[in-house]
């Protein structure tokens, strides 16, 4: 059972690296290509793709999809929510927003409940908890900011990015730590 979660505790180590990674390249590049049209929208049609992929990855890694019900929804949202981006893409800004922010809200509520899920078997998910909820509450601002006069662009999602990868960095961080305390014991 110890080398079990020993595993677990090691994948999810890299696994939030990897996420907290993904997210800051995309937000640097969210930040360089805000004013091109062609690669904004490739960066708002891969980050739901990206979650969707990463989603599937980690459930498949801890027992599948099956014993992992928030993340095997999270990565259904997640898919949906790409190919509803793609579409309100080719629509209008405030469209996209309004798409990142209902997928922010769902996201972020699976997120916390797996978070809340692996507490009792891994610990030191307090990080991602608190991101899960933070997401839910970023994604009615997004909707709030959907519906407004100012015209919405990539940088009104990179925030909401930005604190992911900062969440999914401070998890790894804790986890390596806990790992470190636990060998010295």
């Amino acid at each position: 059972m110890q080398s079990r979660l020993s595993a677990q505790s090691s994948w999810l180590q890299s696994y939030y690296f990897g996420r907290a990674i993904f997210s800051i390249a995309w937000v640097v590049a969210a930040v360089l290509f805000s004013g091109q049209a062609g690669p904004a929208s490739f960066l708002l049609v891969i980050y739901p793709a990206w979650d969707a992929i990463a989603n599937l990855a980690d459930g498949r890694v801890n027992g599948g999809l099956k014993a992992n019900p928030s993340q095997a929804l999270n990565v259904a949202v997640s898919a949906i929510t790409t190919i509803a981006v793609i579409v309100a893409v080719g629509r209008d800004t405030y469209a996209v927003l309004a798409v990142f922010g209902v997928w922010a809200i769902l996201a972020g509520v699976l997120q916390l409940s797996t978070g809340v899920r692996r507490w009792r078997h891994v610990g030191a998910q307090w990080a991602m908890i608190l991101s899960g909820a933070q997401s839910a509450l970023a994604g009615g601002y997004m909707i709030s900011r959907s519906i407004g006069t100012v015209a919405p662009t990539i940088l009104d999602v990179a925030p909401y990015a930005g604190f992911g990868a900062f969440y999914f960095l401070l998890s790894a961080i804790w986890l390596v730590a806990r790992a470190h305390r636990s060998a010295r014991a």
